[in-house]
């Protein structure tokens, strides 16, 4: 990484801790500030699977994050890249999110303890790696292959697809290179999966910056979420999903 791009995704780290809080006010409890607060479970989080009706496309991202999927044991619920991820889903109809979630911090602990959930419509969420990485319980690190590729994780992610074929799967869209290498390792294994794939970068700050023409010079956060968010949206309707004909009102989440 060049010396512009590590200032760059510094900035644009920073900016989106500031998305998150700028021009609404949200709750943040004195237990989500208790050092013990940051300590990674590291259980498995399940598959997001709509209650009922079809599920046209699986939507594989990394691993649960540790102040968000960790902690509210959703896929992508409360993760720092999985706000983007909530927000272009349910503009399409694709999930609804709880009305007034948006009063409180986007965090796993804060949407948990406050039962807020999203519900899923035509599509389903899980991670490459079901459980959140890490070696002392404390930190994050990135999955290893060996995770990835154990037999043990294979099946897992094997059993999340079977499970959707006879609902209708016709596609899997991958977030990263990690999600896009390990869903193509596991169906390169299992020619029977015959699925279509499409792939776009991770919404972090990093898979932004990624986005942008030179470098980042001249862009706005801003700018790369909504890109972000029309690619992610595209792929995921020319993988299968059918936009409702009348997109409830509840279906998106008002701003605060």
């Amino acid at each position: 990484m060049h010396k512009h791009d590590g200032q760059l995704f510094i900035a644009m780290g920073r900016e989106l801790l500031r998305d998150d809080a700028r021009d609404r006010h949200v709750h943040v409890d004195a237990e989500d500030q208790h050092p013990l607060a940051g300590r990674i479970i590291g259980a498995p989080v399940p598959m997001l699977v709509p209650h009922d009706g079809p599920v046209q496309v699986l939507i594989v991202g990394e691993a649960p994050g540790p102040r968000g999927a960790d902690k509210s044991a959703i896929p992508f619920w409360g993760d720092a890249a999985g706000k983007h991820l909530y927000t272009a889903l349910a503009a399409i109809g694709a999930v609804t999110l709880p009305r007034t979630y948006d009063t409180v911090a986007w965090d796993g602990n804060a949407l948990r303890r406050r039962a807020y959930k999203p519900t899923a419509h035509g599509v389903a969420l899980t991670n490459a790696l079901d459980r959140c990485p890490t070696d002392d319980g404390f930190r994050f690190r990135a999955p290893a292959r060996r995770e990835l590729q154990s037999p043990d994780n294979l099946r897992r992610l094997a059993a999340d697809i079977e499970r959707l074929v006879p609902r209708g799967l016709s596609g899997i869209l991958t977030l990263g290179r990690v999600a896009t290498s390990t869903v193509e390792f596991l169906l390169g294994t299992r020619p029977d999966l015959a699925l279509r794939t499409q792939s776009v970068v991770h919404p972090s700050a990093q898979g932004l910056l990624s986005m942008a023409p030179n470098r980042g010079k001249g862009s706005r956060m801003a700018d790369l979420q909504a890109q972000w968010q029309a690619r992610c949206q595209a792929a995921v309707v020319d993988l299968g999903f059918v936009v409702p004909d009348a997109i409830a009102p509840d279906a998106i989440a008002p701003e605060a």
